[in-house]
């Protein structure tokens, strides 16, 4: 009991650390620039207290519960040495946990809005999920023939591109973002563990080099699934137009609203958490005990680390509702009518990075990469380079979006250099930073970047909130994948001049 607390209270002391860029940058901006000093500061403290502790709970969550859970299946399929049990479980859970995502929900009623109901919000989840469900079980055939990430990756970019160009403008930046909102918190981990324990459990798998991946097939399948349904549902004609009550309904969401206390608010939010969870227990119980049948090693450890994960998870998202949504939004929309617009993209670049160091499923990532590369990775590097390609993807889609340029260039400019990236980059990094860029778009990044994403389109003339106000979650997606491996490549040469150099001692 007493080495359990030792190490939670360095988790927790982990988690301030992490909040820090955050608090910082809230400040910078709050006392120096708006100059205006919050009501609620005291919830706001509060809030970020609970986050912090949230934090710590769902970490070592999931170093008990989940990540052993998701390698024991991993190794007790390859055992088995079915390959269709294996890829149901991988389609399974990637169906499960996404039809569920509130962040994915929240998306697909907007789109929903944006297309006058021609775009109908079940049929977009059931086609966002369907599409991750294909990916996760691809990836994992992938990992069971041995073949070269890059090789998938780059396919799936050559058809997210070509199919845009035929794609309806309204969709298109619905389409980016449903790619980015489908990666869970929860869901990433268990991921992460199952593509890791299959590397791990086959001969002639690098669990490094092949382990990784899974995430980022489930962030690029949903965007060609997407804008080709979109194609499937507008005719022609069909245009989205911006009518008094669906700019009345954005409008509402990017307000900000400060933090209200109430039991029932906070008891709901707690289902919804337990609800968010459930599919994924009952796909990976019922694997494990009807079709490998065989009982989980450490039970109680199991169910003690899924509470933690569960009661750190609500924590998490009770703290931000309380914290720092409220004044995050407030400074946006403050910033868009200030009239700067270096503000504003200063604001995108610090907020990008404070917000990502924070991001639990970043950290688990973080961790096994780590992990798994015997710490030639750390840990932390890696979340500051993650962290800077999403700083740098928010703040240039602020720019995009201020400008009024077409998205699709600017993706399309990038998809090209993770191309030309991934040629250069040493093996070992590529898959890492290919998902990357699927586990910064979550559980705090998601709700912040959206609201800034809107504030913008609201207050510049020009802007249609529903076509441009999407898109920011696609760059936070994008660009991380160019710094890991442009760290990789780097890396690698300074590695590469210091072996010379020593060389050339030893000769002199």
């Amino acid at each position: 009991m007493k080495n359990s607390l030792k190490i939670f209270a360095g988790d927790l002391k982990n988690s301030f650390k992490d909040l820090l860029p955050i608090i910082v940058v809230v400040a910078l901006f709050q006392g120096l620039i708006i100059q205006d000093v919050p009501d609620n500061l005291a919830t706001i403290v509060i809030g970020l207290i609970i986050v912090a502790i949230g934090l710590a709970l769902f970490i070592r969550g999931l170093e008990l519960g989940i990540f052993p859970i998701g390698e024991g299946l991993a190794v007790d399929f390859a055992k088995k040495g079915s390959v269709f049990w294996l890829l149901l479980f991988a389609f399974t859970i990637g169906f499960a946990t996404t039809v569920a995502e509130p962040a994915l929900i929240a998306i697909a009623d907007k789109a929903a809005v944006i297309s006058h109901g021609l775009i109908d919000s079940f049929w977009l989840r059931m086609t966002v999920a369907l599409s991750v469900g294909f990916a996760i079980a691809l990836g994992t055939l992938r990992i069971l023939l041995g073949h070269p990430i890059h090789y998938y990756i780059i396919s799936g970019y050559i058809i997210v591109v070509g199919i845009t160009f035929f794609a309806p403008k309204e969709i298109i930046g619905l389409a980016y973002d449903s790619g980015g909102v489908t990666t869970s918190t929860v869901t990433v981990p268990l991921v992460a563990a199952l593509g890791i324990g299959l590397a791990s459990s086959i001969k002639g798998r690098n669990p490094a080099i092949d382990g990784f991946g899974l995430i980022a097939f489930a962030s690029l399948m949903p965007m060609i699934f997407v804008q080709a349904y979109g194609i499937l549902v507008y005719s022609t004609s069909a245009t989205a137009t911006k009518t008094v009550e669906i700019v009345s309904k954005v409008s509402e969401k990017g307000k900000a609203v400060a933090y209200h206390f109430d039991w029932m608010n906070i008891f709901w939010e707690l289902i919804n958490t337990i609800m968010d969870v459930i599919p994924i227990l009952a796909v990976i119980f019922f694997f494990q005990y009807l079709v490998i049948r065989k009982s989980v090693a450490h039970l109680h450890k199991i169910i003690t680390g899924i509470l933690m994960v569960i009661l750190g998870l609500y924590a998490f998202i009770v703290g931000l509702e309380m914290g720092l949504f409220p004044i995050g939004e407030t400074i946006a929309l403050q910033l868009t009518g200030m009239g700067n617009n270096l503000l504003i993209y200063l604001f995108a670049f610090l907020i990008g990075f404070s917000t990502t160091m924070a991001e639990p499923a970043l950290l688990a990532i973080a961790i096994k990469a780590e992990e798994i590369t015997e710490g030639n990775l750390k840990q932390n590097v890696l979340r500051i380079v993650v962290a800077l390609g999403v700083a740098i993807g928010i703040s240039l889609g602020a720019y995009r979006l201020v400008s009024g340029d077409p998205i699709h260039y600017y993706i399309i400019a990038g998809y090209i250099l993770v191309i030309i990236f991934t040629y250069f980059a040493p093996k070992n990094i590529v898959p890492i930073a290919y998902d990357s860029g699927g586990v910064t778009t979550s559980t705090v990044t998601v709700p912040l970047v959206a609201a800034l994403g809107l504030g913008l389109a609201e207050n510049i003339e020009g802007r249609n909130p529903l076509i441009d106000g999407f898109g920011l979650i696609a760059f936070a997606s994008l660009f991380p994948m160019l710094t890991v491996m442009g760290y990789g490549i780097y890396a690698t040469h300074i590695k590469k001049k210091l072996k010379q150099s020593i060389q050339k001692g030893e000769n002199v």
